[in-house]
């Protein structure tokens, strides 16, 4: 029974990484990543410069937990003498998952124009791509086959535990205010992925494509007063047989002594979002200028409920942003 076991270990880790091939990993805070939603999204935020990370752990309850961390980092430059502006981003991302350690690591540098549609109000048609070096690896000593209690070893024609290619996306956002009002913002865009088809197989078979990605995500910002406002975001992606929809909305306000309409206060956020037929997802995020921290966790609600006991990942993100002192054009911060 415990050879069957094994058995039964090393095959679900086989095609734990053979799915791999099919599927991209997400965030459920996909919100604090938003160049992995769609290169178009950078730099739609209030300010000139933002950094932002986000560390994701889950499935401890399953086997070997799965790990993901995610640093990024945007710049925003006026082009011109109009209200146009150019973001340039990097992503960087790296995922450890499985008994088998697979491990995804990416450098994507990003570029996103920002192409203003009116002189009067923030409204703005964005085109973004970004592109650059893919690595994945796993550890062979770790994988267990049939095989190798017949005596014929591994069993497996993985000559190579390591590859990597370049990769690239490309997307469109839109984004403005409503009804001229600074303090209700929404943004609607869609992002094609992996649109060069690179070859990812561990058994360099050149048949084997990863494929392509759709995201299609908005978001809408509404101020109920002075202090509080109402976040409501979501994301829906198609990826091969694939499909994924996550949404909510979170309610914020501010509070401390030194709130004013620039936001230079404490602000709270409370919210959840739900990831379709698979989790739920609350959320709490603290603000305090630079600084943004939000804390969430998924409650398992699939089919794999039973086995995980309801338990699914814990993610924490750190976001830091700031205007840099010589910008004076208001157009150019998007307050999203």
């Amino acid at each position: 029974m415990k050879t069957r076991n094994k058995i039964l270990i090393g095959i679900c880790n086989l095609l734990f990484v053979i799915s791999l091939q099919g599927q991209d990993l997400h965030f459920s805070q996909f919100f604090q990543s938003p160049m992995l939603r769609n290169p178009a999204l950078a730099g739609l935020f209030e300010g000139d410069v933002r950094v932002q990370a986000v560390y994701r752990d889950q499935w401890n309850s399953v086997t070997t937990g799965y790990r993901t961390g995610s640093l990024s980092g945007e710049y925003k430059t006026p082009v011109g003498t109009g209200d146009d502006f150019v973001t340039m981003g990097m992503q960087f991302y790296y995922d450890k998952a499985g008994t088998v350690a697979f491990t995804n690591t990416q450098i994507l540098p990003a570029l996103n124009y920002h192409k203003s549609l009116s002189t009067e109000k923030s409204k703005y048609l964005s085109l973004g791509f970004m592109g650059g070096w893919v690595q994945h690896s796993i550890d062979i000593s770790k994988i267990t086959t049939n095989s190798q209690y017949e005596g014929m070893g591994i069993g497996e024609n993985i000559t190579d535990p390591t590859y990597s290619y370049i990769d690239g996306s490309v997307g469109m956002s839109y984004n403005s205010t409503l009804n001229n009002n600074e303090n209700n913002n929404f943004y609607i865009g869609a992002a094609y992925h992996h649109f060069n088809r690179p070859k990812s197989s561990f058994y360099k078979n050149k048949n084997i494509e990863l494929n392509p990605k759709w995201v299609f995500s908005g978001g809408l910002k509404l101020g109920v007063n002075d202090y509080s406002y109402i976040t409501i975001q979501g994301d829906h992606s198609r990826q091969g047989s694939f499909k994924e929809t996550v949404f909510g909305a979170m309610y914020g306000f501010k509070f401390g002594e030194y709130v004013d309409k620039d936001g230079l206060a404490y602000a709270i956020h409370f919210g959840t979002f739900v990831r379709w037929n698979d989790a739920l997802i609350p959320v709490v995020q603290l603000d305090y200028n630079p600084f943004s921290v939000s804390f969430s966790y998924d409650a398992n609600i699939s089919k794999l409920k039973p086995s995980s006991y309801g338990r699914g990942g814990f993610e924490i993100s750190i976001s830091w942003k700031t205007k840099l002192p010589d910008r004076s054009n208001p157009y150019i911060n998007p307050k999203f």
